[in-house]
């Protein structure tokens, strides 16, 4: 194995009878990654708000020769509430009995305005999706997280949480909160066998990335396939001593 996880090369059968739920499973990096994981051998819980949407990632994961049958999780995280997450944590536990892999892959980017023209309302809402819905989900989710012998949790990053830029408002600010909580959360597991991180994307060709740069040359970005690598080193076996990271996945 190489040292640098962008570079990771893996086995067909790496993730073979691994539960693992991924968050915006039914566009760009997460539909990527989820149809990736299933043909690596997981049981894939597919997580997002268009029943349409995940019902075509469904089809084209039960295609793909020798993987397992996935889970379809509906829930709106911009107003799901207590009981909507209670909800799907006891789906799981009554079907699995524990999870593996937890990727909070769903966000959404708001307005790129200055704060002192940022809408009050707007910005609640990206920090609520980004952020709270990502503690809500993960704290109902930690006790069968931690029925695992080896649960990995993946908090979705950015170059701009790491460094503040002008004009990303409650996105960056979000994500220097995403930062925060997986800091914590791993200081908090470090004795257990739950380890917790955050990748950083990069310019990736998502329709995220084109609302964010509607005039950027698409065809230079590396496709949301291209920087799986990261992603299936950290949910993987060989990453079982790594917690509290941020790695960059290009």
């Amino acid at each position: 194995m190489s040292n640098d996880p962008r570079a990771y090369h893996y086995a067909d059968d790496l993730l073979r009878e691994r539960i693992i739920l991924i968050t915006g499973a039914s566009d760009g990096i997460g539909k990527a990654l989820a149809l990736e994981a299933a043909r690596l051998g997981a049981q894939v819980i597919l997580h997002g708000r268009n029943t349409k949407k995940l019902e075509r990632v469904y089809d084209q994961i039960i295609a793909i020769e020798g993987a397992a049958r996935p889970s379809i999780a509906v829930l709106d995280l911009a107003s799901a509430n207590a009981e909507g997450y209670t909800s799907l944590a006891g789906s799981i536990a009554d079907e699995f009995g524990r999870l593996d892999g937890l990727v909070h892959n769903a966000s959404i980017l708001g307005e790129r305005f200055a704060i002192e023209q940022y809408d009050a309302v707007m910005w609640q809402r990206v920090m609520h999706v980004n952020v709270t819905a990502a503690f809500a989900l993960t704290q109902v989710l930690l006790p069968l997280l931690q029925k695992s012998d080896d649960a990995s949790v993946i908090f979705t990053s950015s170059g701009v949480g790491r460094t503040g830029k002008a004009f990303w408002g409650a996105y960056a600010v979000s994500k220097f909160a995403t930062e925060g909580l997986s800091q914590v959360l791993a200081d908090e597991t470090r004795q257990s066998a739950l380890r917790v991180n955050c990748i950083n994307p990069g310019a990736t060709r998502t329709n995220m990335r084109l609302a964010a740069y509607p005039a950027e040359d698409r065809d230079k970005l590396k496709t949301p396939e291209e920087i799986l690598p990261t992603y299936i080193y950290l949910l993987g076996p060989d990453s079982k001593a790594v917690t509290g990271e941020s790695l960059d996945a290009q």
